[in-house]
């Protein structure tokens, strides 16, 4: 459908960061519509709207049932939109999802079918809140009782190391080595978006913004490998003299520990490779400390880590924090595989979680 125009609104400066004026399509115009036996196009629209609501109330709680509402940052992102439609369409939950711009908004009411009411533009590296704003942000964020965060800088590969890679593809076949070498590739950040300012600061002001609002738990989508100063990972955005705008994992656990110091409860989630299906046939794999790393297999399919997150907000004793790494393994055909809520009960019956007096050392940062 035509999402133009559905959306209206733009982040004017750090003291508003929130874009949530919605407007609906454009009116019809009831005089053009009598010509040519358009009222019959009219009221179509009308009943078509009708059971659309209908069908999603029906799709709702039953009476008596409460929703708990869910704010997923990042919810226009790969992994974010699966958590954010999975939560929509979960009756116990009421989702509501926080996109970085407004093409972000129109690109996941197309992918899910959401309502306008349920997205909210907003910048999350604008997030100020000076001691006159008494109420800056939409209603619609009022009332949430956890926070699902999905940010996170995505690199743009450069053309020209991608044109180099192949070139150097033929003699690589005759050295018997790989035909192309994935770390020929070379990774650069737009400007603004870096992982310094998406990963950390980003993320701590939503942390600062969960905490204002009243939200109480906050599960934070990571990375595996944080453990590691020289992942591969580290190098995106750097250049050959290892200068620039890089060490996405570094700030990423630099975000957790703030997390971690910040009084909310947390449920910090470190998938391994992840890969862009949705939940997969596989049995979960969790640990803690990058233990998983030593493994040959060490992806998980994005909407495997969708079920984790959610499972999250379910599964255990409500006031435990708990941080650990995830994998996918293959299983023996006709292996029942437990479900994510499952899995993450078992672990959690362990007492174990991430320890964050390893790693490279993290300076004291605001």
């Amino acid at each position: 459908s035509d999402m133009k125009g559905l959306i209206r609104g733009r982040i004017t400066g750090t003291r508003t960061p929130f874009s949530s004026e919605f407007v609906q399509p454009r009116d019809f115009n009831m005089a053009t519509a009598r010509r040519g036996g358009r009222w019959c196009y009219c009221i179509t629209v009308v009943l078509l709207s009708c059971a659309l609501s209908l069908s999603r109330a029906l799709s709702m709680n039953m009476p008596g049932q409460v929703s708990t509402k869910i704010v997923v940052t990042g919810a226009a992102g790969r992994t974010g939109s699966l958590i954010f439609s999975k939560l929509n369409a979960d009756p116990r939950f009421d989702a509501v999802g926080l996109v970085r711009s407004e093409t972000s908004a129109k690109k996941l009411i197309s992918k899910t079918r959401c309502d306008l009411n349920e997205v909210v533009v907003c910048d999350v590296t604008n997030m100020e809140f000076g001691e006159e704003d008494d109420h800056p942000w939409p209603t619609i964020l009022d009332g949430a009782a956890a926070m699902v965060i999905c940010t996170s800088a995505v690199p743009q590969i450069s053309k020209s190391s991608v044109i180099k890679a192949m070139l150097k593809a033929p003699l690589n076949v005759l050295r018997g080595e790989k035909a192309v070498n994935f770390r020929d590739f070379k990774f650069k950040f737009k400007p603004g978006q870096y992982p310094e300012m998406v990963d950390y600061v980003g993320q701590t002001k939503q942390i600062d913004f969960a905490k204002k609002v009243g939200i109480k738990h906050v599960v934070l989508v990571s990375s595996m490998g944080v453990l590691d100063p020289d992942n591969f990972l580290n190098s995106i955005g750097k250049d050959k003299n290892g200068e620039g705008h890089g060490d996405i994992l570094v700030w990423k656990r630099r975000a957790e520990k703030y997390l971690c110091l910040s009084g909310l409860r947390y449920s910090i989630i470190h998938p391994g490779g992840l890969v862009d299906t949705e939940e997969s046939k596989m049995k979960l794999v969790l640990d803690v400390d990058d233990n998983l790393m030593r493994r040959e297999k060490k992806s998980i399919t994005r909407g495997d880590v969708a079920e984790l997150a959610i499972a999250s907000l379910t599964a255990g004793d409500k006031g435990r924090s708990v941080s650990f790494d995830c994998v996918g393994e293959e299983v023996e055909e006709g292996e029942a595989v437990p479900s994510a809520e499952d899995t993450l009960r078992e672990f959690l019956l362990s007492g174990r979680t991430a320890d964050y007096t390893l790693g490279p050392s993290l300076p004291n940062l605001p």
